[in-house]
């Protein structure tokens, strides 16, 4: 019995491939199963090459596996690409109409059958999927039955008898791969969850949504960009029932300066992009640092630059999303790395823009985006919402009957804010320089009176914001630490247990708040590691030159990088790190 199981469906973009997954992932799902899928997908429409590979454990996972178990194909360049990875005792289940040839430096097994031939038999070649499932039941020793709710949710509206049909060709597949596999049927075999309680399945970008809609936002002008669409195509049906809209603008530059309208008049309201589009947004960024205007924008890094890989994996925005706006304005950077904290770290964004009076941006990668994975329950008696120096009633009239001093020169940089309607408030709001009451001034002493507020507001943020970075250090002296920030942390935290378990001392630190950055934080772990190893999805080590210009240690930052659009998994990591530490130890 296997207690971790990795399987590939692959074939040409809209042939099924997503569904087959989804089909199979919610039922193993309800089954009490943890999965972590990652779709591999072209950027066009329709065509080209795509697959869909899901981790099946009955343990806690975050990350995709190193190898693959099942690889089910509906054409041959699946096998051609991805056979690689099946580990010697894999198997490949393929399609017997497109006649499947296996490499020939391949130990895997493989068992042609013929999905489109008994789909065709029970009504269309539209099935073959179905049979594809029921092929892959017989393997993991599924019960067919387990199937059949799902299937009911998704055709269902078709009537009764499209049910029937699907579940009869997920049971002919069944048959025909078990009476294939004959003697051989026990070979990979999944354990049964240990148990089957409840668990959320979702990709990060819906927990970034569902995480807005609990901050009580009831707004989002967006514009379609891959990978952030999703977080719009969610919130446009769930906002209309707790009164809120969607509205799709003509461009990025619309949605983001109608989010800080819509923040200005009180409102809670955010908008998501990637890197073109986070890009069209910087001089708006700009205004809302400005006008001390509270704003979020989620940035879901993807392959740059210009178009580049719209539909695959970097972390190279960081840079841009810290530096990018012209002048200088106090913002905050978070970076969830799972989805629990993106749901989490969502909620804390609204909070912080409103206290704080300042752009934040959320910042996720695509892997983080769109991996769908098991997640636990969210905890919402953690939920809690803090507006700040919000002032919604109405204000005592001054005797001098003057402007409301809404950029008033306080202590803590941040100054009390009234929305329009609001007796009292009246202010004058320009992106110009301007004095206490939003007149426009450009005098050196005033410049510098009012940068000196906005700058200062963010000096108490890295130790009020919670947990600025997740440790994973049983203690600070360690040969090797290893720092990474948004979807890495799967992999790195099983290259470091694997590490471990060699009795080799690395620890992993994941950067949570990027920008201001955790010096304080940070600095004892990297004080205490004979070397540091930052792992990033990027060709010039963004992170590590960020950790270089707060913490210093220049010498002893290292970088490990990928941009070749495909994620880290947990070998390439361990690889690494165990040729890191190897070069060490023969040099000394």
């Amino acid at each position: 019995m296997k207690q971790d199981l990795s399987w590939k469906v692959g074939g040409q973009q809209g042939e099924g491939i997503e569904s087959t997954g989804e089909i199979l992932s919610k039922t193993l799902n309800r089954l009490g199963f943890y999965l972590y899928g990652y779709r591999h997908f072209s950027s066009r429409i329709k065509g080209g090459h795509t697959n869909n590979k899901i981790r099946i454990s009955t343990r806690k996972v975050q990350t995709i596996a190193d190898n693959l178990d099942i690889l089910l194909a509906f054409d041959q360049e699946t096998i051609d690409l991805n056979y690689h990875e099946l580990h010697e005792k894999g198997i490949i289940i393929a399609d017997t109409k497109f006649k499947p040839v296996k490499p020939e430096d391949s130990t895997a097994e493989l068992y042609p059958v013929p999905f489109t031939e008994i789909a065709s038999k029970l009504g269309t070649s539209l099935m073959k999927n179905m049979v594809a499932i029921g092929a892959t039941c017989a393997v993991m020793d599924l019960k067919i039955g387990d199937f059949s709710v799902v299937i009911q949710e998704i055709f269902g509206r078709k009537g009764g008898d499209m049910v029937q049909r699907n579940m009869e060709a997920i049971q002919e597949g069944y048959t025909y791969m078990q009476q294939s596999l004959g003697e051989k049927a026990s070979t990979l075999f999944l354990a049964k969850a240990e148990n089957n309680h409840k668990r959320m399945f979702m990709i990060g970008n819906d927990a970034i949504a569902l995480g807005a809609l609990t901050a009580g936002v009831r707004f989002m002008p967006a514009y379609p960009i891959t990978p952030a669409s999703d977080i719009m195509e969610y919130l446009i049906k769930k906002l209309p029932r707790v009164g809120g809209t969607v509205i799709q603008t003509e461009d990025e530059i619309a949605a983001v300066t109608m989010a800080i309208g819509t923040n200005y008049a009180g409102a809670r309201s955010f908008t998501a992009s990637s890197g073109p589009g986070i890009s069209l947004m910087m001089e708006a960024i700009g205004l809302s640092g400005m006008t001390e205007t509270p704003l979020v924008v989620v940035d879901t890094q993807r392959g740059g630059p210009s178009t580049g890989l719209p539909t695959k994996q970097e972390q190279s925005d960081l840079m841009a999303i810290i530096y990018g706006n012209h002048g200088e304005i106090p913002k905050v950077v978070i970076a969830p790395s799972t989805a629990e904290e993106a749901f989490y770290d969502t909620i804390e964004a609204f909070n912080i823009a409103d206290e704080y009076q300042c752009p934040v941006i959320l910042l996720s990668d695509l892997q983080l985006s769109l991996a769908k994975q098991t997640v636990e329950t969210f905890d919402f008696d953690k939920v809690h919402i803090r507006r700040g120096k919000l002032i919604t009633s109405d204000i005592e009239q001054r005797e001098e009957k003057g402007y409301f001093k809404r950029y008033e020169v306080t202590e803590d940089g941040v100054s009390p804010r009234v929305i329009p309607g609001v007796k009292g408030g009246i202010h004058h709001v320009t992106g110009v320089e301007h004095d206490e009451t939003g007149r426009p001034n450009e005098t050196a002493h005033n410049r510098k009176q009012q940068m000196d507020k906005r700058m200062r507001k963010l000096s108490n943020l890295t130790e009020r914001f919670p947990n600025p970075i997740t440790v994973n250090v049983p203690t600070i002296k360690t040969n090797l630490l290893l720092i990474g920030f948004n979807a890495t942390r799967g992999a790195i935290e099983e290259a470091v247990q694997r590490l471990r378990g060699e009795g080799l001392n690395v620890n992993h630190l994941q950067i949570r708040l990027i920008h201001p950055f955790p010096t304080a934080a940070i600095k004892p772990y990297i004080d205490g590691a004979d070397h540091v190893l930052v792992v990033e999805s990027n060709a010039t080590g963004q992170l590590a030159n960020i950790i270089k210009m707060n913490v210093g240690h220049v010498d002893k930052v290292q970088s490990m990088l990928k941009y070749d659009g495909d994620p880290f998994q947990p070998h390439y990591i361990y690889d690494a790190s165990k040729e890191l530490l190897e070069h060490v130890y023969i040099n000394n």
